[in-house]
């Protein structure tokens, strides 16, 4: 392994490429990653409730987890076989409750205390999301832009709820928490009125980001439709860009499953950028609508990863991964889905990205296209199989053995 690195990290040398900084630059960048992905969206709320406010896990692969202590058992596992450094991210729904259950207007920092003590004694941080779906007063597909101002107010009262939440996390774990507003509200058929439900959620969200906590970065995520919301989603890209433009302190969540299918996220995230300070992301891959599959090494992947790193927005793009499958080994698809957004980072950290960029405002087109088509052909794996060594996660496929030992030792005794 020692003389295939060495040989590659010639070759990349030959391109301008430090390998050592590439490196050094990936293991410190934090990969937010998804705890819904364990327990196929159902959290411990109210266990056995269906999904519901757009958002389906299709599936029946035996092992979920069905307890908090089973879902960090898997959790556990999935990060040792994932290099780099991690956070995860939390929804409202996994509150873990003892004697002290509240329904979600009322969450405490208490109900996530069992999760600051598990982030803390593996070092990782947690981010955050309010959960706005598979609830009794979300029934009818409407929220934060409810016209019953009752109804609203719950889920008012459940995101200022949970920024506190955040707040609290952020100063026991000395790290900021990304807190996400997400609302599935929209309509099935075409609106009468489009736009007294988006005044109503301005209004909704004015009255969350009141109050000034700390340790907090706010941001909101669009989506253009939705199960059940197909004909109008309230909470569209248009509502949000400009929502968090002429809010300062609240940035637009980019998910690359939310958009038009020829619309993609690479070419978003250099537009914030011009804007924004921060831009956080949910990455996820959609197969011809937002389906959450895991993610894959694919080119829209990459292309993201691109932007991130010749942007030097390594620290301004907050990387969250969202996807949930259950026809498939769930801890194994956290391991695919996160080693594969760390490969796309890699890829993009050994281009010579400054000499491509004087290349363009040259105007030298075609030794530019030459560069960017030869370092396809690079020997990026064996970078990436050092970099698993050097992390102490397996290299390559080897990681799948332990999931296969897991599966047959714990997952498969869950009935």
């Amino acid at each position: 392994m020692s003389t295939r690195f060495e040989q590659a990290k010639l070759r990349y040398k030959g391109l301008g490429v430090d390998v050592d900084a590439a490196l050094s630059a990936l293991a410190s960048t934090p990969i937010s990653i998804h705890c819904w992905q364990g327990d196929d969206v159902g959290g411990f709320e109210n266990v056995g409730t269906a999904l519901s406010g757009g958002i389906q896990t299709t599936g029946n692969y035996p092992g979920k987890a069905r307890t908090p202590d089973e879902l960090m058992a898997d959790f556990d596992k999935a990060i040792s076989l994932i290099p780099g450094k991690k956070r995860i991210n939390l929804h409202a729904i996994y509150a873990i409750f003892e004697d002290n259950k509240a329904d979600r207007d009322q969450l405490k920092p208490e109900h996530f205390a069992k999760w600051v003590t598990y982030a803390k004694s593996r070092n990782i941080g947690i981010d955050f999301n309010p959960t706005f779906f598979s609830h009794p007063l979300a029934a009818d597909g409407l929220t934060l832009s409810h016209p019953d101002e009752k109804i609203r107010t719950f889920w008012i009262n459940h995101g200022i709820a949970c920024r506190r939440i955040a707040a609290s996390i952020a100063k026991d774990l000395g790290s900021p928490v990304l807190n996400n507003v997400w609302i599935p509200d929209g309509y099935k058929d075409v609106p009468a009125d489009r736009l007294s439900p988006r005044l109503r959620l301005k209004d909704s969200l004015d009255r969350i980001f009141a109050e000034k906590v700390e340790g907090v970065i706010d941001c909101v995520e669009s989506k253009v439709f939705g199960i059940g919301v197909e004909s109008y989603t309230v909470g569209s890209n248009e509502f949000y860009m400009s929502y968090a433009a002429m809010h300062p302190g609240v940035y637009n969540l980019l998910d690359n499953g939310h958009y038009h299918p020829t619309e993609v996220v690479s070419d978003k995230i250099p537009s914030l950028l011009a804007f924004f300070d921060k831009v956080p992301l949910h990455v996820t891959r959609a197969v011809r609508w937002d389906s959450d599959h895991v993610v894959r090494f694919d080119d829209e992947l990459k292309e993201m990863a691109k932007e991130i790193v010749r942007n030097d927005a390594l620290d301004k793009v907050l990387i969250g991964l969202d996807f949930f499958d259950a026809s498939i080994n769930r801890v194994a698809a956290w391991v695919i889905g996160a080693r594969n957004m760390e490969k796309a980072l890699l890829a993009a950290l050994l281009e010579p990205n400054d000499h491509m960029k004087k290349l363009q405002n040259e105007g030298k087109f075609t030794e530019l296209m030459m560069f960017q088509e030869e370092i396809k052909t690079c020997p990026f794996g064996d970078i990436w199989e050092h970099y698993c060594e050097t992390q102490g996660v397996p290299v390559n496929e080897a990681w799948f053995e332990q999931i296969q030992e897991y599966e047959s030792e714990v997952l498969m005794t869950r009935k």
